[in-house]
């Protein structure tokens, strides 16, 4: 059971967990919360404004542990084996002539990330993600080497999803997620052909995620209730598979599990991109919960982590001496400021006249837009302009954050290549760079997480932008070069 308790309770001065969030802005990582955990206790829970403890947030790859459990929970009530080939539950999908490395495929091969393939087998442009997966020509042979495949979890959510005639998480609803507290209305995006995209696609609070990494934590027991198979959940977040080849970040090259990344110091994680993270130290019954989106920043989880390492490591095992007296207040105060930080640079131009209101006509470019205007007044940069959609609008908070929906109504909803029209949440933010160029940010804030980095310089009759996107399967109409210049 977790409760509320001050950071020095648990041996942890607040001055440190200050420090943690002082690396992690210092950095200027869009974070949108953590929450650490000592033998039980919370020891800090905090939300970048405007996020808060409610909102449902995506995990990305921390989903893929969702996946593993399920497939523990089934392994336990004798419905699934680790050596089942999982080409037997799909006849229905194998070519003509399947090859052999596909049918030698196991359930543990699949968990271990150590499929046949030496990349996913699809993308978002494919109807049946389960299918390509055994119509894909294998590279080698199943269970020997390393190769992070989000088909493999895509497989084994199929499978739990067959075997159970039900979404894997409703599955898991009166097994495992009810008994620990999760919220009733957590869910997922779905595939393309239907069924849970368990791979990326869940939708939990940060708190909801606390929960379930305490229970595998401490062996997949709440309450004195065996909810995980322990010999299974053991297997599962300690080192079955070398991953250090396929790995280039030292951070992750301690091995895999069963869709469970190991870590230093004896640890184990949760790991999704963007920095959705569960870090888990069973030697110090300490978790760190955290997310984000890091993926403009390529170096944002190892920020993370050497924050972690070296601001509160150091006093998990006690032997460090603590402060006389501990600042709990201020570590308080300190997470009821935090926000969505603003972008850095100046608050006013005063040259901003000699271009507000102007309309620019702009040559062709990759992102198909004909034009731009410029509206500078009451502290926000207003960017309109046309693309292939049509006419758009963008308020940025100059020095500021504008919550706001983005334009754009052609991404994906609550499933994969599914368009509903709908236009995600975004925050937006700008501040010039120099008297004549305006550097602007766009983090899109919804059941997908991207950004667009902007640069907009102004000079006499003309303008010249570059977008910068980062984002998984949208944003494409917001990465290039253009210049246009000031319609007569």
């Amino acid at each position: 059971m977790l409760y509320y308790t001050e950071p020095e309770q648990a041996g942890i001065p607040s001055g440190a967990i200050e420090r943690f969030i002082d690396r992690l802005e210092g950095s200027r990582l869009c974070m949108h919360d953590f929450v650490m955990i000592k033998n039980g206790g919370i020891l800090a829970e905090a939300y970048w404004k405007p996020f808060h403890a409610d909102r449902k947030h995506r995990m990305y790859s921390v989903s893929k542990s969702f996946v593993s459990i399920a497939v523990g929970v089934m392994i336990g009530e004798g419905r699934l084996s680790l050596e089942d080939h999982v080409a037997d539950y799909f006849p229905e999908k194998l070519p003509e002539n399947p090859h052999p490395y596909i049918l030698e495929m196991t359930v543990r091969d699949l968990l271990m990330m150590s499929t046949c393939h030496n990349r996913c087998s699809y993308d978002n442009r494919d109807a049946d993600w389960v299918a390509t997966f055994f119509n894909r020509k294998p590279s080698h042979r199943a269970g020997r080497v390393f190769s992070y495949d989000t088909a493999a979890t895509v497989v084994l959510n199929a499978i739990v999803e067959k075997l159970a005639g039900e979404p894997f998480l409703e599955y898991l609803r009166p097994r495992f997620l009810d008994p620990l507290g999760v919220s009733k209305d957590v869910w997922c995006v779905q595939r393309p052909e239907g069924g849970s995209w368990g791979g990326s696609g869940v939708m939990v609070t940060a708190m909801d995620l606390a929960r379930v990494a305490q229970c595998c934590m401490h062996g997949g027991k709440h309450e004195g209730k065996q909810l995980i198979p322990e010999w299974y959940i053991r297997e599962a977040t300690t080192r079955q598979i070398d991953n250090r080849t396929s790995e280039a970040d030292p951070e992750w090259q301690f091995g895999y599990g069963y869709q469970f990344w190991c870590t230093r110091n004896g640890g184990f994680a949760m790991n999704g991109m963007g920095s959705q993270f569960a870090i888990c130290l069973p030697k110090y019954d300490f978790i760190l919960i955290t997310n984000g989106d890091t993926q403009e920043v390529k170096t944002g989880a190892s920020v993370i982590l050497n924050a972690l390492w070296t601001e509160v490591y150091p006093y998990l095992d006690g032997s460090r001496a603590m402060p006389a007296a501990g600042d709990s207040e201020a570590l308080k105060r300190r997470i009821e400021g935090l926000h969505v930080m603003p972008e850095c640079g100046g608050l006013t131009s005063t040259r901003a006249a000699e271009w507000n209101g102007a309309k620019f006509i702009m040559d062709e470019n990759p992102m198909g837009i004909k034009w731009m205007r410029f509206v500078f007044a009451d502290g926000e940069a207003t960017m309109q302009y046309e693309n292939e959609q049509g006419e758009c609008e963008l308020k940025f908070a100059i020095g500021g954050v504008h919550a706001q929906k983005f334009p754009q109504k052609n991404y994906y909803g609550k499933q994969i290549r599914h368009i509903p029209g709908i236009q995600y949440d975004c925050l937006c933010t700008a501040a010039w760079a120099d008297e004549t160029s305006l550097a602007a940010h766009v983090w899109v804030t919804d059941d997908y997480f991207g950004s667009v980095k902007m640069h907009i310089v102004f000079e006499d009759d003309t303008v010249t932008v570059i977008m910068q996107k980062t984002a998984e399967w949208f944003l494409e109409e917001y990465q290039g070069f253009a210049s246009g210049m000031r319609e007569k």
